[in-house]
């Protein structure tokens, strides 16, 4: 599939929302709480009253569906709720208040009977034709006849698609505000070509039918967040300066216009926004970010789900605070080598690179705010690096805004020409992915030209090259954790190695890409997030 020309917003590929997962957790929660809406605006046209509403997971949703919080999350979203801001109360609180009760509040208006157990169907074994990660809503009246039916897709990264009357994929927009301008005035999808009423039944397709990249002809090309006078439903393509899909476009972009990979992004995005709101926006991605790590930083105990997993990250956090104090008693180990973490060890920065991802990804882990990067799976990448950056580079606030810009042109050439979702392509398009746009931000902050910029992406996927998605019980915990500060590891590698060179190499970051996509089609789908092969069935839960 060739992509069309697209711009994906910073804000888009960076969204806050709520572990444990982008495509699996932000994604179905979105996706719950349009059709939520929806359904509002269609009972006030009048007609049966709704009684019911019902819940259909289909393929890697259904597979991995619980470990990964999705029935609880369209939960989340059903009941009216956002994952950029509902409240750390209704998490904890809402599922069990309505299994007790058996009642949903729908949208935060309408009260519907609902019993988790019934009313929410797993299916692990068939798939949408349209895509791996699918999900069906269906609102019916007291005689079990179906008022409303939407059908939407989870694509990674907390990206939407409802499927029209065609069976193609509408990306969607779904903001956490109806009030503010993303959604239109009777609440429904604008631009999605149907009624309230309309009906987008389709066939469902059995297991190992098309649904990933290489078998749908899906375009991804988005808008950016916050353009004036969109409705929820309404993407399209940006009247930016410099569009690009691919890394070739955008070098050449660079060589027209004589600015950096940051330069040309920020200049795309001031098409939809101001400096001031764009470096405003930056500035509350990466303070997220950096509230994650600190909250990773003081964690304790062990992680929800069964598998029984110690956090780490506050005890490795407390040692190396205690052996960074002056006049310490310096530890031996090996003989007269230090101890890592001791003062004149030469790997002690990737001690903090490896503390700072795993703690991002133990708050993931535990249901706790993220933001995507590009999905929460990945999540701990890149604000890893950028910690990095901030206390071992002596970083800037400037300097973080443009490692956002650069990471961002990265991370829209891999989601256009291929995917960012485990369920898709495995691993390799979430860490892969992340640790290439991590390189690039990097490289792009110590001062890389386009070319070693592009280098530097170009390294660090080259080395995820089929990576598996296998989380063991569907958490996303093992390998999940350790895989991402092995990742933020091989990101400063890659932009370390690019500084050395000029930009010269022979693997473009477009062949990587495309390989990536390949490679992803071709690798068996109990390798792609089902929890079906791998470490997930070698590995005995504990």
């Amino acid at each position: 599939m060739a992509p069309t020309t697209g711009h994906i917003s910073v804000t888009d590929l960076f969204s806050i929302g709520i572990g444990p997962s982008s495509s699996h957790t932000v994604g179905p929660m979105k996706a719950a709480l349009h059709f939520a809406r929806t359904a509002l605006a269609a009972t006030r046209e009048g007609g049966s009253a709704p009684a019911r509403v019902v819940v259909e997971l289909y393929g890697s949703l259904a597979a991995t569906g619980r470990g990964h919080a999705t029935d609880r999350a369209v939960q989340w979203g059903l009941a009216g709720h956002h994952p950029r801001t509902c409240p750390d109360q209704v998490i904890q609180s809402l599922c069990p208040a309505i299994a007790a009760s058996g009642t949903l509040r729908l949208g935060g208006e309408l009260d519907l009977p609902f019993d988790p157990a019934r009313d929410i169907e797993f299916h692990p074994r068939v798939t949408l034709p349209q895509h791996v990660n699918g999900v069906r809503f269906r609102l019916e009246d007291a005689a079990g006849e179906g008022l409303l039916e939407r059908t939407y897709c989870s694509v990674g990264g907390g990206f939407v698609t409802l499927i029209d009357d065609d069976g193609a994929q509408v990306p969607l927009t779904v903001s956490p505000d109806p009030g503010s301008g993303a959604v239109g005035a009777d609440g429904a999808s604008g631009s999605a070509g149907e009624g309230v009423g309309a009906d987008l039944r389709h066939t469902v397709g059995e297991e190992g039918g098309t649904g990933g990249p290489a078998g749908a002809d899906v375009t991804h090309t988005v808008d950016a967040v916050g353009v004036p006078g969109g409705e929820e439903g309404e993407r399209g393509e940006e009247a930016v300066p410099y569009p690009f899909t691919s890394g070739a476009e955008l070098l050449a972009r660079c060589a027209q216009s004589g600015l950096s990979v940051a330069g040309v992004v920020w200049a795309n995005e001031l098409a939809s926004r101001t400096s001031e709101q764009l470096e405003a926006e930056l500035d509350e991605i990466w303070a997220a970010m950096n509230a994650c790590v600190e909250a990773g930083l003081e964690g304790d105990g062990t992680l929800p789900g069964g598998l029984n997993v110690p956090r780490r990250a506050g005890r490795i956090h407390d040692e190396l605070r205690k052996r960074e104090v002056e006049g310490g008693e310096r530890a031996t180990y090996f003989g007269d080598a230090p101890v890592p973490g001791e003062p004149g060890d030469p790997l002690l920065v990737m001690d903090w690179l490896n503390l700072y991802a795993l703690a991002v990804n133990e708050e993931n882990a535990s249901g706790h705010r993220v933001v995507t990067a590009p999905t929460n799976g990945a999540a701990g990448v890149v604000p890893a690096v950028i910690s990095y950056y901030v206390r071992f580079l002596g970083g800037t606030a400037a300097g973080v805004r443009r490692f956002l810009l650069a990471a961002t042109a990265i991370g829209t050439i891999v989601k256009l020409n291929a995917s960012i979702a485990g369920a898709e392509v495995g691993c390799q398009g979430e860490v892969g992915s992340a640790s290439a746009m991590a390189a690039a931000g990097l490289a792009e902050v110590m001062g890389g030209t386009p070319a070693q910029v592009e280098n530097a992406a170009e390294i660090a996927m080259e080395h995820n090259l089929g990576l598996t998605c296998d989380p063991i019980g569907g958490l996303v915990q093992i390998p999940c954790i350790e895989r991402n500060a092995v990742g933020a590891v091989k990101s400063v590698n890659a932009a370390r190695l690019a500084m050395w060179g000029d930009g010269t190499h022979t693997v473009s970051l477009d062949a990587v890409v495309e390989t990536m996509r390949q490679t992803g089609a071709d690798m068996k789908s109990k390798y792609k997030e089902t929890s079906e092969g791998g470490l997930a069935v070698n590995v005995v839960e504990c």
